[in-house]
């Protein structure tokens, strides 16, 4: 009995639980066929006001299904352009926050990843269906020379951006332009600043050494051989003024010139007593040229007359100066015999100077006679002297390459001493309005000089300058190549080179053929020709695709740019810019 009951309630049991499976999948059945007769009634385009009040018409459930996604947002980091996330963090490689990629950036990434369809064009061909856009390449978005025929990865592991025939024809137009990405180019530190028209002035500066004026040089000598009896100036350096006494001589020379004087003064007076007319005539005679013989001997009027005076000749007579100045070498003292000619002093007046000052060959067209100089000396601060050029010297010092100029300065005070070393300042107007650009915006290589014109949307383009005069406030003189009112980049101007050089490369590798030289980085704004959009894919539209320098239609060089009309006008308006230097 007991065995029986076991198995009534193990029967029991089973049947219970079948029941509850039954159950169970009977709700399962019922739930899904309810999912798929909710979704047959709604169907695709429809809502719970179109089940009441009708079907969305054709047109408008077109419109919806062309409404436009949000894109999604990419995130990078600013160090390692090739980290790329969907969702903000930090850098894996540095730390660094993550910030906003570019949106045209992202789009392609996205483009590339599949993850939202690329745009297929605004305009509808017959039947309805839209022109697909052509891709010549893929390239990496880093490195512009890393390009395939295919989609992909660079070697960063980054996805490889498509390049549409009309976006390539967009960014060669008007030359060889490159694109940053906003987060680039913060990080490449670009600033830009305006180009600006006004007055070119050259200014030279250069080290000059202050001398003696020698045409107020002079030395004190004498006629006659004697010996020092008494010196007065005694000392180097001293200012003597003209008629001061400087020493004095005993000559037996000028003794016996002395006595002459007083015989024949004495010989007219006793013939003009006695009424001997001829003898008194005789006597004048004499008496004249014993008193030009004694002014020979630099003797003074006063002197002469002191003599007459006191009828008796001197034993020493005193030599007077006859400049003013200051005593640059003594070389008399006390008993000395000096002989005729033998200089016993030299003066120099230092109420003028000059200034000797050197520069270069290349700087010799600004400098010129009449030309105002400026100077500054060390020792006296804040102190500014003007002079003139007197003389530019016929010849180039070998040794540096340099030619002397010589410079007249005022010197009232004395302030200004020979052998100082002085600052220099020439400056000369060459044009009263030209074209100005900073000198940091131009990059020299020596055979071409380039800057970076920035065109909006984080585009740049280079363009070759002919340029002219250096200012003295950092700006070169643009005869070529630039207008009044374009932004150039002064600084990080040497990567975007860098980046032009691979992106001319690589346009060069898609676009092999033989370079018209002519042609390559024209100079001057609006080197692009204006030309009607062609259909993607065309010739037409290839030859506009391809870089500055390859060979395109002839009719390219009959066609002129507005930038370029307007550069001419702007010129013509002004007709010294971009003339030739004066």
């Amino acid at each position: 009995m007991g065995g029986e009951a076991n198995l009534k309630t193990n029967a029991s049991s089973e049947r219970k639980r079948v029941t509850e499976r039954a159950v169970i999948a009977a709700i399962i059945v019922f739930a899904v066929l309810g999912g798929v007769f909710i979704f047959s009634c709604s169907g695709p385009g429809k809502t719970a006001e179109s089940e009441v009040k009708g079907s969305v018409p054709d047109a408008s459930r077109a419109a919806a299904q062309e409404t436009p996604t949000a894109l999604k947002t990419l995130y990078t980091c600013g160090m390692h352009p090739e980290v790329v996330q969907d969702h903000p963090g930090n850098c894996p490689k540095c730390g660094m926050k993550l910030v906003p990629m570019d949106p045209d950036r992202a789009r392609m990434i996205l483009e590339a990843r599949g993850e939202i369809a690329r745009p297929t064009g605004s305009g509808e061909e017959i039947g309805g269906a839209a022109p697909k856009r052509k891709i010549l390449f893929w390239r990496s978005s880093m490195d512009p020379n890393y390009i395939r025929n295919e989609p992909g990865k660079d070697t960063m592991g980054m996805d490889l951006v498509p390049v549409y025939a009309e976006t390539l024809a967009n960014e060669t137009a008007g030359g060889p332009t490159i694109r940053i990405d906003p987060v680039t180019e913060q990080n490449m530190g670009v600033r830009y600043d305006v180009v600006r028209a006004g007055p070119v002035v050259k200014t030279i500066r250069t080290v000059g050494t202050v001398r003696y004026d020698e045409q107020t040089l002079g030395a004190v000598t004498t006629k006659v051989s004697g010996w020092v009896q008494k010196v007065h100036v005694n000392e180097t350096g001293a200012q003597v003024r003209r008629g001061d006494a400087l020493f004095e001589i005993y000559s037996p020379e000028l003794y016996s010139a002395q006595e002459e004087y007083l015989v024949a003064l004495r010989d007219a007076g006793n013939s003009e007593a006695r009424g001997m007319k001829d003898a008194a005539a005789l006597a004048r005679s004499r008496l004249g040229s014993a008193r030009d013989r004694l002014r020979l001997f630099d003797i003074s009027d006063a002197q002469i007359q002191s003599l007459e005076t006191q009828r008796k000749p001197q034993k020493t007579m005193t030599i007077l100066s006859q400049l003013t100045g200051i005593v640059t070498e003594k070389n008399v003292v006390e008993g000395d015999e000096l002989k005729a000619g033998m200089p016993a002093y030299k003066i120099a007046d230092l109420s003028t100077v000059w200034v000797i000052g050197k520069v270069y060959e290349a700087d010799l067209p600004y400098v010129a006679t009449g030309q105002e100089a400026q100077m500054r000396l060390d020792y006296l601060p804040g102190r500014l002297h003007r002079g003139r050029v007197t003389y530019v010297y016929p010849y180039l010092e070998p040794g540096t390459r340099e030619i002397p100029v010589r410079m007249e300065f005022d010197n009232p005070g004395y302030d200004l001493k020979p052998g100082m070393y002085a600052t220099i300042e020439l400056r000369r107007e060459l044009e009263d309005k030209a074209v100005l650009v900073p000198a940091m915006a131009v990059i020299d290589t020596g055979q071409r000089q380039v800057a970076f014109v920035m065109r909006g949307g984080g585009k740049f383009e280079p363009r070759q300058l002919t340029t002219g005069a250096r200012t003295a406030d950092g700006r070169l003189q643009v005869l070529k190549g630039l207008m009044p009112g374009e932004m150039v980049v002064v600084s990080g101007q040497f990567l975007l080179d860098s980046e032009s050089r691979l992106r001319e490369a690589a346009l060069k590798m898609l676009q092999p053929g033989p370079v018209d030289t002519e042609h390559i980085f024209k100079t001057g704004p609006g080197t692009a020709e204006s030309k009607p959009a062609q259909p993607p894919g065309s010739a037409a539209a290839a030859a506009s695709a391809m870089p500055p320098g390859m060979k395109t239609d002839p009719a390219r060089e009959d066609t002129k740019t507005t930038a370029t009309t307007t550069e001419a006008k702007w010129r013509a308006g002004h007709p010294t810019s971009g003339g030739a230097e004066k």
